[in-house]
This record gives structure tokens, sequence and C-alpha cells, in this order.
């Protein structure tokens, strides 16, 4: 590889984990403030999970034009936009009142819908073939860290500050950063097609692309589980802990963190091992077979677990439940031809995310019925159990026909 090539890949790889990490961190804000919100706001705090589903929703919508956008701006004007986006999503939190929440919920999700899409598309022009799955898997690092950044950092705040000025704070530092994008745009946002439809044509190509290809549509199906899993029990596990264990806010944040740190490690490790073998496919499915298994322990944790066995748990789930995303990735642009990997990715995520859309609010609602975190854990486990012994099944069958 040449001192430019390596210098592009460098910055196209450290610019997109940075942009996914701090809009990952305004997206789960409200998540690790749940608590301190509901004492405020007078609400429940299993509302969380009506929050996420709005969220996604926009992450749906933004996920699926996001192609025309990167086609006609490029990935650096669009990440730019989104971060933009976020920050104003994060500041109608501060209407304090529970309408001015979903409206935020919306819009923030609106954000960070496109930035998976814009990285996809700038990764595929600068990550060696033969390493994609690790290239991807290292930008997906961005979301665990998104997450560690919201587990230390907005407790923190919370203690220094009152809830509407740690989000303007917050807000405020993902808009400088994204500002200084702009050096990058004129060198990486190159190969633009000025005529590309942003609406028209745009919304519903994406997610056709993917449902009728016949090497995505069952794996793309399986990862709206797989997100309903990982988000429930991020979303959740603050709350979980706080709620249920009598936890204090920052340690429970610390037990976020984990899942955090954990999923970066994961991601980088598995995304080596296919490269190595080129079985990803087989990965994703282990790894899910994994994810069922600690989300449904997750569902015998009480009192007498001790910090240090919780705190195990947590860095066990980040580092399988969290950390299949990067291999799902790669594999949409190892699959379909560079022109059309931004649009690829945005209907394979329309699917991904619908699963936190329905995920979260079942889960709350599980919760409510049943009065019990635990349940609405054996029950999200069982699921992703389910979806994982599905793909198992195809993948033998492909096998024995070839």
């Amino acid at each position: 590889m040449s001192a430019s090539a390596a210098r592009n890949l460098f910055i196209s790889l450290s610019s997109t984990t940075a942009i996914q990490a701090l809009v990952t961190m305004i997206s789960l804000t409200v998540s690790v403030m749940a608590p301190t919100l509901a004492r405020e706001l007078e609400l429940d705090v299993t509302t969380i999970g009506i929050y996420a589903s709005i969220s996604y929703i926009g992450a749906m919508i933004g996920s699926l034009l996001s192609g025309g956008f990167v086609q006609r701006y490029g990935p650096i004007r669009v990440s730019q936009s989104i971060m933009c986006v976020c920050a104003l999503g994060l500041l109608i939190c501060l209407g304090n009142h529970w309408v001015w929440f979903l409206i935020s919920a919306f819009i923030c999700g609106l954000g960070y819908g496109p930035a998976t899409p814009a990285s996809s598309q700038l990764l595929a022009r600068h990550v060696p073939s033969q390493y994609l799955s690790l290239g991807f898997s290292v930008k997906q690092t961005g979301v665990p860290l998104g997450g560690i950044l919201a587990g230390l950092l907005v407790p923190w705040l919370l203690v220094w500050f009152n809830w509407q000025t740690s989000m303007l704070v917050l807000a405020l530092f993902v808009v400088a950063l994204g500002a200084g994008l702009q050096k990058w745009r004129r060198e990486f946002d190159t190969n633009l097609e000025p005529n590309a439809n942003l609406f028209k044509g745009n919304f519903l190509s994406s997610l056709k692309l993917v449902l009728t290809h016949p090497k995505l549509k069952l794996i793309a199906i399986a990862t709206f589980f797989f997100s309903a899993t990982q988000q429930c029990y991020i979303y959740f596990l603050v709350t979980f802990l706080e709620t249920d264990l009598g936890w204090v806010t920052q340690q429970a944040g610390i037990a976020l963190a984990i899942v955090g740190i954990s999923a970066v490690a994961g991601r980088i490790l598995w995304g080596v091992v296919a490269d190595a073998t080129g079985q990803s496919n087989a990965l994703i499915i282990l790894l899910a077979f994994v994810m069922a298994g600690i989300t449904i322990l997750t569902g015998f944790v009480d009192s007498d677990w001790s910090t240090y066995r919780i705190f195990v748990l947590c860095a066990c789930f980040g580092a399988t439940g969290a950390a299949w995303n990067g291999i799902y990735l790669a594999e949409i642009t190892r699959t379909v031809q560079d022109k059309d990997v931004s649009r690829a990715t945005g209907g394979g995520l329309f699917v991904t995310f619908f699963g936190v859309v329905v995920g979260p609010p079942a889960f709350g609602l599980i919760v409510t019925l049943t009065n019990s975190f635990q349940a609405a854990y054996l029950f999200l486990g069982s699921a992703t159990l389910l979806i994982g012994m599905i793909l198992l099944l195809s993948l033998t069958s492909s096998k024995e026909k070839s």
C-alpha cells in the first residue's frame, strides 16, 4: 500500500469512526438520563422504550433516503449535516415537555440513520478488499465508543450541571467537531452525481435492493432480531440496574461503558476472524447463539449477584451481542457493486433499525405487564435463539445444495 493510500485509509477510518461515536452518544443521552428525566417529568422509566422506538423510525427513514444524498453531496458533507441534525434533536429536549422529547427522538434518529451508509460509501473506496470485515468492524467500534462516551460522560455532566445544560454542552460539542471535518470535504467528496434522486425513486429502491438479493435477504431479516436484542440490552441496562438492583447512576453508567469497551474489542476481533476465515455468515450465526444465551442468563440476575459478576456479564454481551454489525456491513459491501454500497447499506439498515423500533417498546411492555425485567430478558433471548436456529438451517441447506 502506498503512503497516499495508507493516509486516505487512516483518515477515512478515523473520521467515520468518530462520527459514528458522536451520533451514537447523542442517541443514547436520553436513555442514560432516563431515571433523572423520569423523576423531573413524572414519567415511568420504561417509557424510554417509546423514545428509542420513535428515534429509530427516524433512523429508518434517514437510512433509506441516505443513498441519494450521499451520491449527490458526498459522504463528508452528509456526515457534517447529520451531526448538526442530531445536535438540533437534542436541543429540542430543552422544551421540557414529553412532547418535545418525542420530536427530539425522531430528529435524532433522522440524523443517526445516514451515518453508516455515508461511511460505507467512503470506506468502500479506501479499505482493501481483503481487510473489508476488519475495516468495517473498526469503523463500527464507533457505536460502542459512543456508548462508552454516554455511559461515562453523561452521568458526570449530571453531577456538575442540570440535565438541560448537560444537553446543551453535548450538542455544541458535536457541532464543533462536525465543522472540523470541512478540511477533508474537497478531497474525499469525489465522484459525485449532481442529478442523483433525493426522494423520487430513492426511498424504496434501497430496500428492494436488499430484500430481493438472494444472499442478503435472510441475514438482513435476522438483523431485525439482533438489533432489537442489542438495543434493548443497552437502552434498559442503566434503568434495570438502578430500579431492580438499587445501583446509583454512576455505577450503572460504568456497566454500560463496559458493554461498550468489550464491544470495541469484540468487533475488531471478529472482523479479523471473518477476514481470515472467509466465513462471515457462519460467524454471525455463532454470535447469534452466544448473544441469545447471555441475554437469557441476564434474566436470572438478581440482587444476590455481585457487582463483579454483573460487570463480567456486561462484558460478555458487549463482545458478542454488540459485535456482529461490522461483519454484516462488510458482507453488504462485498456483495453489491461499488456504486450501490450506500444505497444497499441504507436498505439493509432499514430492516435492522426496524428491530429497534419494535424491540424496546415490546420489552418495556413486558416489563410493565409482568413487573419484571427478568421476563423481558428471557423473551428477548428466546427470540434471538430462534432466528439463530433459522440461520443455521439455511446455511446448512445451502451447503448441501452446493
